[in-house]
């Protein structure tokens, strides 16, 4: 079993800054890119930002020089630092990871069960 617990969402004024951190446990062989998706009330969910294990970061257009995605590989962590939020990014923040469980050949895709992030005006 591998489980994705998320944390670090709230409410705050448009403007501010909020960090989510989502941790990684369980059997957990090695981990591929890691990332936060995001879901408003009535629209799909969407890509925020993704990393991967080694190489670039990559960021939807809304969120660029707004929001920093990182990780600590050896805590199998990942994190958002979001600033300059608006209130068009209030939405369910989901952590999601590319796992290789142990004793397995496949990576399997994981996801957190999701935290809330309230922008007000």
């Amino acid at each position: 079993q591998v489980h994705l617990v998320e944390s670090g969402g709230g409410l705050v004024q448009a403007g501010g800054s909020l960090s989510l951190t989502c941790a990684a446990s369980g059997s957990i062989f090695s981990i591929n890119t890691m990332g936060w998706y995001r879901q408003a009330p009535g629209k799909q969910r969407e890509l925020v930002a993704t990393i991967p294990t080694g190489g670039s970061t990559n960021y939807a257009d809304s969120v660029k020089g707004r929001f920093t995605i990182s990780r600590d590989n050896a805590g199998n962590t990942v994190s958002l630092q979001m600033n300059s939020l608006k209130p068009e990014d209030t939405a369910v923040y989901y952590c999601n990871a590319h796992v290789i469980p142990l004793g397995t050949y496949g990576t399997r895709r994981y996801w957190g069960q999701g935290t809330q992030v309230t922008v007000s005006s």
